[in-house]
């Protein structure tokens, strides 16, 4: 079944049968993570990169900031039974639209965020397609593993 997640939203699956999907990823940046061994897998669809930005917001909806909506992706994959050593992570976004001065750079502070979030835990990304001007699509298929991109222009492929 298709399990769309939404801008500032996260959803996570142990069915084999599911496959997450987000959609429009600009500035926002998609953290998928699936664990091969218990075939669970999670998507995360962040906006912003701080909570400190808006309190009420972030408790209201922590989804919608990378400090407080990595976590929670990690820590409900773990309650399924995934490991974090298992964990193959992929991160995709980040890019650079509607500002082309970069006057705010949306996307490289959620990226730069994320990456201190990851090293600090001692989490490696497999791989990356980050920044640029381009609207991504990334889905994640449970049963498999298997993450396909669709990036504006380019096409869609397997990252």
């Amino acid at each position: 079944m298709k399990i769309i997640v939404g801008i500032s939203d996260m959803k996570i699956s142990n069915n084999p049968k599911d496959t997450l999907i987000t959609y429009s990823l600009g500035s926002c940046i998609g953290v998928v993570i699936w664990d091969p061994a218990v075939k669970v897998g999670g998507l995360l669809h962040y906006m912003l990169p701080e909570s400190k930005l808006d309190r009420a917001r972030a408790q209201q909806n922590p989804y919608m900031f990378a400090d407080t909506g990595i976590p929670a992706l990690f820590k409900d994959s773990y309650e399924l039974g995934a490991v974090k050593s298992r964990l193959i992570v992929r991160v995709v976004g980040g890019s650079q639209l509607l500002d082309p001065t970069g006057l705010f750079s949306i996307g490289k502070r959620n990226y730069l965020i994320m990456r201190k979030l990851f090293e600090k835990n001692k989490i490696t990304v497999s791989k990356e397609d980050i920044g640029g001007s381009v609207n991504r699509t990334v889905s994640l298929d449970i049963g498999t593993g298997r993450v396909l991109l669709k990036v504006s222009g380019k096409g869609e492929f397997e990252i």
